[in-house]
Protein backbone atom coordinates (compact mmCIF):
# COMPACT_ATOMS: atom_id res chain seq x y z
CA UNK A 1 0.00 0.00 0.00
CA UNK A 2 2.84 2.34 0.95
CA UNK A 3 4.62 1.60 -2.33
CA UNK A 4 1.48 2.38 -4.34
CA UNK A 5 1.09 5.64 -2.41
CA UNK A 6 4.70 6.62 -3.08
CA UNK A 7 4.30 5.74 -6.76
CA UNK A 8 1.16 7.90 -6.97
CA UNK A 9 2.92 10.84 -5.33
CA UNK A 10 5.88 10.41 -7.70
CA UNK A 11 3.54 10.33 -10.73
CA UNK A 12 1.68 13.38 -9.46
CA UNK A 13 4.89 15.36 -8.97
CA UNK A 14 6.04 14.38 -12.47
CA UNK A 15 2.79 15.62 -13.97
CA UNK A 16 3.07 18.88 -12.04
CA UNK A 17 6.67 19.29 -13.18
CA UNK A 18 5.83 18.58 -16.83
CA UNK A 19 2.90 20.99 -16.79
CA UNK A 20 5.11 23.63 -15.19
CA UNK A 21 7.81 23.13 -17.82
CA UNK A 22 5.22 23.23 -20.59
CA UNK A 23 3.68 26.45 -19.28
CA UNK A 24 7.11 28.03 -19.17
CA UNK A 25 7.77 27.12 -22.79
CA UNK A 26 4.38 28.14 -24.14
CA UNK A 27 2.00 30.84 -23.02
CA UNK A 28 -1.72 30.17 -22.77
CA UNK A 29 -2.17 31.58 -26.28
CA UNK A 30 0.57 29.39 -27.72
CA UNK A 31 -0.91 26.31 -26.07
CA UNK A 32 -4.29 26.91 -27.72
CA UNK A 33 -2.73 27.49 -31.14
CA UNK A 34 -0.58 24.38 -30.72
CA UNK A 35 -3.76 22.26 -30.75
CA UNK A 36 -5.17 23.78 -33.94
CA UNK A 37 -6.08 21.32 -36.74
CA UNK A 38 -5.12 21.86 -40.36
CA UNK A 39 -6.99 24.60 -42.20
CA UNK A 40 -7.90 24.58 -45.86
CA UNK A 41 -7.46 28.31 -46.33
CA UNK A 42 -5.97 31.37 -44.68
CA UNK A 43 -9.50 32.71 -44.27
CA UNK A 44 -10.51 29.66 -42.18
CA UNK A 45 -7.43 30.04 -40.00
CA UNK A 46 -8.10 33.76 -39.48
CA UNK A 47 -11.73 33.01 -38.58
CA UNK A 48 -10.57 30.56 -35.91
CA UNK A 49 -8.09 33.07 -34.49
CA UNK A 50 -10.79 35.73 -34.28
CA UNK A 51 -13.12 33.24 -32.61
CA UNK A 52 -10.58 32.22 -29.97
CA UNK A 53 -9.03 35.64 -29.29
CA UNK A 54 -10.51 39.10 -29.00
CA UNK A 55 -7.71 41.54 -28.12
CA UNK A 56 -5.29 42.83 -30.75
CA UNK A 57 -2.37 41.58 -28.70
CA UNK A 58 -3.72 38.02 -28.45
CA UNK A 59 -4.53 37.87 -32.17
CA UNK A 60 -1.05 39.10 -33.09
CA UNK A 61 0.55 36.56 -30.75
CA UNK A 62 -1.65 33.73 -32.07
CA UNK A 63 -0.57 34.43 -35.66
CA UNK A 64 3.07 34.55 -34.58
CA UNK A 65 2.71 31.26 -32.72
CA UNK A 66 0.88 29.50 -35.56
CA UNK A 67 3.52 30.46 -38.12
CA UNK A 68 6.47 29.70 -35.82
CA UNK A 69 5.01 26.35 -34.76
CA UNK A 70 3.67 25.11 -38.09
CA UNK A 71 6.03 26.28 -40.83
CA UNK A 72 9.38 24.81 -41.81
CA UNK A 73 12.24 26.98 -43.00
CA UNK A 74 13.23 26.28 -46.61
CA UNK A 75 16.98 25.89 -46.25
CA UNK A 76 17.45 24.80 -49.87
CA UNK A 77 15.96 28.05 -51.17
CA UNK A 78 17.92 30.06 -48.60
CA UNK A 79 21.24 28.53 -49.68
CA UNK A 80 20.38 28.72 -53.40
CA UNK A 81 18.07 31.73 -53.80
CA UNK A 82 16.34 32.25 -57.16
CA UNK A 83 17.20 35.21 -59.34
CA UNK A 84 15.33 38.39 -58.33
CA UNK A 85 12.13 38.88 -60.27
CA UNK A 86 11.98 41.66 -62.81
CA UNK A 87 8.81 43.27 -64.14
CA UNK A 88 8.48 44.82 -67.59
CA UNK A 89 5.49 47.01 -66.97
CA UNK A 90 4.03 49.76 -69.11
CA UNK A 91 3.39 52.03 -66.16
CA UNK A 92 3.76 52.29 -62.38
CA UNK A 93 0.25 51.02 -61.68
CA UNK A 94 0.80 47.88 -63.73
CA UNK A 95 4.14 47.31 -62.04
CA UNK A 96 2.52 47.58 -58.61
CA UNK A 97 -0.15 45.09 -59.68
CA UNK A 98 2.45 42.53 -60.80
CA UNK A 99 4.36 42.92 -57.54
CA UNK A 100 1.18 42.41 -55.55
CA UNK A 101 0.30 39.28 -57.55
CA UNK A 102 3.78 37.88 -56.88
CA UNK A 103 3.44 38.62 -53.15
CA UNK A 104 0.03 36.93 -53.05
CA UNK A 105 1.45 33.89 -54.82
CA UNK A 106 4.30 33.67 -52.30
CA UNK A 107 1.86 34.02 -49.40
CA UNK A 108 -0.43 31.23 -50.58
CA UNK A 109 2.47 28.96 -51.56
CA UNK A 110 3.95 29.34 -48.09
CA UNK A 111 0.62 28.57 -46.45
CA UNK A 112 -0.13 25.51 -48.59
CA UNK A 113 3.35 23.98 -48.41
CA UNK A 114 3.97 25.12 -44.81
CA UNK A 115 7.48 25.96 -45.95
CA UNK A 116 9.28 29.12 -46.96
CA UNK A 117 12.02 31.65 -46.30
CA UNK A 118 11.63 34.90 -44.38
CA UNK A 119 9.77 36.64 -47.22
CA UNK A 120 7.06 33.97 -47.14
CA UNK A 121 6.88 33.99 -43.34
CA UNK A 122 6.55 37.79 -43.28
CA UNK A 123 3.99 38.04 -46.08
CA UNK A 124 1.89 35.26 -44.56
CA UNK A 125 1.98 37.00 -41.19
CA UNK A 126 0.84 40.26 -42.78
CA UNK A 127 -1.94 38.49 -44.70
CA UNK A 128 -3.30 36.70 -41.63
CA UNK A 129 -3.02 39.86 -39.54
CA UNK A 130 -5.07 41.88 -42.02
CA UNK A 131 -7.67 39.09 -42.26
CA UNK A 132 -7.86 39.19 -38.45
CA UNK A 133 -8.51 42.94 -38.41
CA UNK A 134 -5.00 44.12 -37.56
CA UNK A 135 -2.87 46.80 -39.18
CA UNK A 136 0.39 45.19 -40.28
CA UNK A 137 3.38 45.83 -42.51
CA UNK A 138 5.99 43.53 -44.00
CA UNK A 139 9.48 45.00 -43.68
CA UNK A 140 12.57 43.96 -45.63
CA UNK A 141 16.18 44.69 -44.80
CA UNK A 142 19.48 43.43 -43.47
CA UNK A 143 20.00 41.03 -40.58
CA UNK A 144 22.89 39.91 -38.39
CA UNK A 145 22.74 36.23 -37.50
CA UNK A 146 26.20 34.78 -38.21
CA UNK A 147 29.68 35.49 -36.86
CA UNK A 148 30.89 36.76 -40.23
CA UNK A 149 28.18 39.43 -40.10
CA UNK A 150 30.21 41.29 -37.45
CA UNK A 151 32.06 44.11 -39.19
CA UNK A 152 31.12 43.33 -42.77
CA UNK A 153 31.33 46.35 -45.04
CA UNK A 154 27.93 46.63 -46.68
CA UNK A 155 24.28 46.50 -45.83
CA UNK A 156 22.23 43.99 -47.77
CA UNK A 157 18.62 42.94 -48.10
CA UNK A 158 18.50 39.37 -46.88
CA UNK A 159 15.60 39.19 -44.46
CA UNK A 160 11.97 40.13 -43.84
CA UNK A 161 9.94 40.70 -40.68
CA UNK A 162 6.80 42.52 -39.53
CA UNK A 163 5.46 45.52 -37.69
CA UNK A 164 1.93 45.15 -36.32
CA UNK A 165 -0.17 47.75 -34.53
CA UNK A 166 -1.49 46.80 -31.11
CA UNK A 167 -3.63 49.30 -29.22
CA UNK A 168 -2.21 52.14 -31.29
CA UNK A 169 1.44 51.13 -30.85
CA UNK A 170 3.57 49.49 -33.51
CA UNK A 171 5.48 46.47 -32.25
CA UNK A 172 8.25 44.40 -33.87
CA UNK A 173 7.85 40.75 -34.82
CA UNK A 174 10.10 38.22 -36.53
CA UNK A 175 8.19 34.95 -36.95
CA UNK A 176 11.04 33.44 -38.97
CA UNK A 177 13.48 33.65 -36.08
CA UNK A 178 10.67 32.59 -33.76
CA UNK A 179 10.61 29.34 -35.75
CA UNK A 180 14.23 28.39 -35.03
CA UNK A 181 17.77 29.13 -36.17
CA UNK A 182 20.45 28.16 -38.65
CA UNK A 183 23.28 26.09 -37.17
CA UNK A 184 26.28 27.53 -39.00
CA UNK A 185 28.65 24.69 -38.13
CA UNK A 186 26.34 21.83 -39.11
CA UNK A 187 24.66 23.75 -41.95
CA UNK A 188 21.19 22.72 -40.77
CA UNK A 189 18.10 24.52 -39.56
CA UNK A 190 17.19 23.78 -35.96
CA UNK A 191 13.44 24.12 -35.44
CA UNK A 192 12.84 25.61 -32.00
CA UNK A 193 9.84 27.71 -31.02
CA UNK A 194 11.19 30.96 -29.57
CA UNK A 195 8.82 33.62 -28.17
CA UNK A 196 11.68 36.15 -27.90
CA UNK A 197 10.93 37.67 -31.31
CA UNK A 198 7.36 38.65 -30.55
CA UNK A 199 7.15 42.28 -29.40
CA UNK A 200 10.89 42.57 -28.90
CA UNK A 201 12.20 45.83 -27.47
CA UNK A 202 13.41 48.04 -30.36
CA UNK A 203 16.88 48.55 -28.82
CA UNK A 204 17.52 44.81 -29.06
CA UNK A 205 15.66 44.23 -32.32
CA UNK A 206 17.64 46.84 -34.21
CA UNK A 207 20.94 45.32 -33.10
CA UNK A 208 20.14 42.45 -35.46
CA UNK A 209 17.74 44.04 -38.00
CA UNK A 210 18.27 47.06 -40.27
CA UNK A 211 15.28 48.10 -42.46
CA UNK A 212 15.84 48.73 -46.12
CA UNK A 213 13.23 51.48 -46.42
CA UNK A 214 14.19 55.00 -45.34
CA UNK A 215 10.78 55.37 -43.67
CA UNK A 216 12.10 53.24 -40.79
CA UNK A 217 15.61 54.72 -40.72
CA UNK A 218 14.96 56.90 -37.68
CA UNK A 219 14.38 53.77 -35.59
CA UNK A 220 17.60 51.96 -36.41
CA UNK A 221 20.40 54.27 -35.45
CA UNK A 222 23.69 54.40 -37.28
CA UNK A 223 24.41 52.01 -40.20
CA UNK A 224 28.07 51.67 -39.18
CA UNK A 225 27.11 50.94 -35.57
CA UNK A 226 24.78 48.19 -36.80
CA UNK A 227 27.43 46.55 -38.98
CA UNK A 228 30.20 46.84 -36.39
CA UNK A 229 28.16 46.03 -33.30
CA UNK A 230 28.50 42.74 -31.40
CA UNK A 231 26.40 39.76 -32.43
CA UNK A 232 23.76 39.12 -29.78
CA UNK A 233 21.75 35.95 -29.19
CA UNK A 234 18.41 35.05 -27.60
CA UNK A 235 19.96 34.62 -24.14
CA UNK A 236 21.21 38.21 -24.26
CA UNK A 237 17.71 39.52 -24.97
CA UNK A 238 15.96 37.17 -22.52
CA UNK A 239 18.22 38.38 -19.70
CA UNK A 240 17.92 42.07 -20.69
CA UNK A 241 21.71 42.28 -20.92
CA UNK A 242 23.57 45.42 -21.91
CA UNK A 243 27.17 45.69 -23.07
CA UNK A 244 28.87 48.79 -21.71
CA UNK A 245 32.42 47.77 -22.77
CA UNK A 246 33.90 47.41 -25.30
CA UNK A 247 32.04 50.01 -27.32
CA UNK A 248 32.12 48.00 -30.54
CA UNK A 249 31.74 44.42 -31.69
CA UNK A 250 35.15 44.76 -33.33
CA UNK A 251 37.95 44.60 -30.78
CA UNK A 252 41.56 45.45 -31.70
CA UNK A 253 43.93 43.17 -29.82
CA UNK A 254 47.14 41.25 -30.30
CA UNK A 255 48.25 37.96 -28.81
CA UNK A 256 48.49 38.24 -25.03
CA UNK A 257 46.47 41.47 -24.72
CA UNK A 258 43.89 41.68 -21.98
CA UNK A 259 40.44 42.73 -23.19
CA UNK A 260 38.04 44.23 -20.66
CA UNK A 261 34.31 43.48 -20.94
CA UNK A 262 31.39 44.94 -19.00
CA UNK A 263 27.97 43.32 -19.31
CA UNK A 264 24.93 44.25 -17.23
CA UNK A 265 22.37 41.81 -15.84
CA UNK A 266 24.59 38.74 -15.54
CA UNK A 267 24.04 37.33 -12.07
CA UNK A 268 25.76 33.94 -12.15
CA UNK A 269 29.40 34.37 -13.11
CA UNK A 270 30.05 30.64 -12.65
CA UNK A 271 27.78 29.96 -15.65
CA UNK A 272 29.62 32.41 -17.92
CA UNK A 273 32.41 31.18 -20.19
CA UNK A 274 33.75 31.28 -23.73
CA UNK A 275 35.18 28.69 -26.09
CA UNK A 276 38.61 28.38 -27.62
CA UNK A 277 39.20 27.14 -31.16
CA UNK A 278 39.00 23.52 -29.94
CA UNK A 279 35.56 24.24 -28.41
CA UNK A 280 37.01 23.90 -24.91
CA UNK A 281 35.55 25.98 -22.07
CA UNK A 282 37.69 28.90 -20.94
CA UNK A 283 36.98 30.42 -17.54
CA UNK A 284 36.44 34.14 -17.02
CA UNK A 285 39.28 36.05 -15.34
CA UNK A 286 39.08 38.69 -12.58
CA UNK A 287 35.29 39.11 -12.54
CA UNK A 288 33.93 41.91 -10.36
CA UNK A 289 30.90 44.18 -10.04
CA UNK A 290 31.34 47.70 -11.40
CA UNK A 291 28.70 50.37 -12.10
CA UNK A 292 25.91 47.78 -11.99
CA UNK A 293 27.69 45.55 -14.51
CA UNK A 294 29.88 42.48 -14.38
CA UNK A 295 33.40 43.44 -15.40
CA UNK A 296 35.95 40.81 -16.40
CA UNK A 297 38.99 40.34 -18.59
CA UNK A 298 39.91 37.94 -21.34
CA UNK A 299 43.54 37.37 -22.26
CA UNK A 300 43.42 37.05 -26.01
CA UNK A 301 45.14 34.10 -27.62
CA UNK A 302 45.20 34.03 -31.40
CA UNK A 303 44.71 30.27 -31.23
CA UNK A 304 41.12 31.05 -30.14
CA UNK A 305 40.39 32.26 -33.66
CA UNK A 306 38.94 35.52 -34.97
CA UNK A 307 35.87 35.51 -32.72
CA UNK A 308 35.13 35.31 -29.01
CA UNK A 309 31.63 34.04 -28.20
CA UNK A 310 30.39 34.16 -24.62
CA UNK A 311 27.97 31.57 -23.26
CA UNK A 312 25.68 31.77 -20.25
CA UNK A 313 24.33 28.49 -18.87
CA UNK A 314 25.41 26.73 -22.10
CA UNK A 315 23.52 29.18 -24.31
CA UNK A 316 25.23 31.68 -26.62
CA UNK A 317 25.07 35.21 -25.24
CA UNK A 318 27.13 37.57 -27.42
CA UNK A 319 30.06 37.44 -29.83
CA UNK A 320 32.89 39.81 -30.77
CA UNK A 321 35.34 39.92 -33.66
CA UNK A 322 39.04 40.29 -32.85
CA UNK A 323 41.17 42.29 -35.27
CA UNK A 324 44.98 42.57 -34.80
CA UNK A 325 46.35 45.96 -33.82
CA UNK A 326 48.45 47.74 -36.40
CA UNK A 327 52.08 47.80 -35.30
Amino acid sequence: MAIRKIAFVFLFLNIVFLNSSYSQKYSAIDSIVLKYPSFGSTEKLAERIQKDFTSEHDKARAIYSWIALNLDYDLKTYLNPPEPKTYNSKNEADNAKQIQLARTSTTQKTFRSKKGVSEGFSLLYQHLAILSGLKCQSVTGDSKRLLNDIGRKRLGSNHAWNMVQIDGKWILIDATWGNGYFDEKRQVVVKKFTPTYFDMAPDYFYMTHFPESSMYASNTGNKEAFLNGPLIYDEYVDNSCEISAPFSGIVHANDGDKITFQIKNISKIENLYYLNKKDEHVNIENAKEKDGALEFQVTYNRKYGRFITFFLSNRALAAFKIVPKQI
